[in-house]
């Protein structure tokens, strides 16, 4: 048999893609990227988008910087590879340990490195347990998250995730975890319920669960400080400081998911800061290296630290990490992407261009499809629905978003739809043209949309 040369067919007749309908990519093939500069990325036939979600909620300071080509050059040249097993380390990991350190909050001391936040929150759940064993509190193992959350994608970490499509055939959750309700005012709260209503119904709701596990059995707590990958979802005001007085009440741990939002995301270096919240452990990944090399980091708290370093003394050892743990070319990297960041002032720039953000989405804010538009820094959604008035959704769900999706491309955006949900993450190099730019062609799709709605019937009249 010949086999075909294009990277498409090649791609057609042996890759697994990961979040895609199989069939459909063997039928109509994948769009073949080729090259990335700033905010912009380029396909296989040259044509140019721009990448209005940071690849995957993601690249911080754009594609194709120099600098971490050159960072990853120089060590890759230097140490390829080491690992930190056994009391070894090198000079990234321990340089980039002692940075994020500095960082964070000054109560998280300690830092554990893994490869992605799949495996930081994996990492997390384990080393909870081990923490409780360690405590002599072994039946306290269980956990609490949300409907709505992504926390990751192996079997444990993808059991705290609360999407259905990352559970259906995967005989998911595969560990003790209960999902509570969605922090998402705009369908979740009840008709005339205050924002502090909704918030102390939902900590409520987080305190009855404990009670009913019995709070000798609950571990922790985990959220992302504004839901991500479940649709851009600003929590209501002061919800966060609800959680964390039941959580600290019941002796349950708190752990802030910043894979998405760590490192300036929502316009503050951490989204703890942006809403207030004092958690015992913090998951960082994405913007870290801005993902031009595989990394994720759980800091935690010297108490956790402690207690854990006590059990491993009485066992001869922590049991637990991978080959790449603290890799050097992915340290190195990172170390040089936080520089660029404090140096640029992306923090800054995030806060400054996520105005002009919401700005520029606030005028359509009277479109027939648009039922709300949120976020926060350079985060945010615009939530498509069938009937504004009663905020109805799309029957089926999903199906409009799926259009605005694909359509999007044919005016040079890369956006992600969240069933009718379109979230924008864009670089946070952005600057204000270039935001305006990119929510002119949302604008232009979402004429197109709207007429695609209109001739199938799905919009109310």
């Amino acid at each position: 048999m010949t086999r075909q040369n294009s990277t498409a067919e090649l791609d057609k007749a042996a890759h697994l893609h990961p979040y895609t309908n199989a069939r459909k990519l063997e039928a109509v093939g994948p769009r073949v990227m080729a090259e990335g500069d700033g905010i912009f990325v380029r396909d296989e036939q040259g044509n140019e988008y721009i990448e209005g979600l940071a690849g995957l909620w993601s690249v911080a300071v754009g594609f194709n910087q120099k600098r971490l080509v050159d960072a990853a050059a120089e060590q890759m040249a230097k140490l390829p590879y080491y690992h930190v097993f056994a009391q070894k380390t090198h000079g990234p990991a321990a340089r980039l340990a002692d940075k994020l350190v500095e960082l964070t909050p000054e109560h998280l001391t300690k830092v554990f490195f893994t490869n992605s936040g799949s495996e930081a929150n994996d990492t997390v759940i384990k080393l909870i347990w081990f923490l409780n064993n360690a405590l002599g509190r072994p039946e306290k193992k269980k956990f609490i998250a949300r409907t709505g959350g992504y926390h990751g994608i192996t079997v444990a970490s993808g059991s705290l995730t609360g999407l259905p499509w990352n559970h259906a055939s995967f005989d998911l959750p595969a560990i003790p975890v209960r999902h509570v309700t969605t922090p998402h005012a705009y369908f979740f709260a009840e008709e005339g319920e205050s924002e502090e209503a909704f918030a102390q119904r939902l900590a409520d709701e987080i305190e009855a669960t404990i009670l009913e596990e019995g709070p000798e059995t609950v571990a922790a707590f985990i959220g992302e400080p504004l839901i991500g990958a479940g649709g851009v979802l600003v929590p209501p005001a002061g919800y966060w400081q609800k959680v964390q007085a039941v959580c600290h009440k019941y002796d349950v741990l708190l752990i802030a998911d910043e894979v998405i939002t760590g490192f300036g995301r929502t316009g503050k270096m951490f989204a703890s800061d942006t809403f207030g919240i004092t958690p015992d452990i913090m998951v960082l990944s994405k913007q870290i290296t801005s993902s031009y090399q595989p990394l994720a980091a759980i800091m935690m708290t010297d108490a956790i630290y402690q207690a854990i370093a006590d059990h491993s003394e009485r066992l001869g050892t922590l049991g637990h990490g991978f080959t790449g743990t603290g890799h050097p070319v992915a340290t190195a990297v990172g170390l040089e992407n936080i520089a660029i960041i404090e140096e640029q002032d992306l923090v800054g720039n995030a806060a400054a261009m996520g105005k002009v953000l919401q700005s520029e989405l606030a005028r359509f804010a009277d479109h027939p499809l648009v039922g709300e538009i949120r976020g926060v820094g350079l985060i945010a959604a615009v939530q498509l629905v069938a009937d504004k008035s009663s905020r109805t959704r799309f029957d089926p769900e999903g199906k409009v978003g799926a259009f605005f999706f694909e359509r999007a491309h044919d005016h040079g955006l890369i956006i992600r739809n969240i069933k009718d949900a379109i979230a924008f993450c864009p670089p946070l190099i952005i600057t204000e043209e270039q935001v305006c730019e990119m929510v002119a062609r949302f604008g232009k799709t979402l004429e197109d949309t709207l007429a695609f709605a209109e001739a199938e019937g799905l919009v109310a009249r």
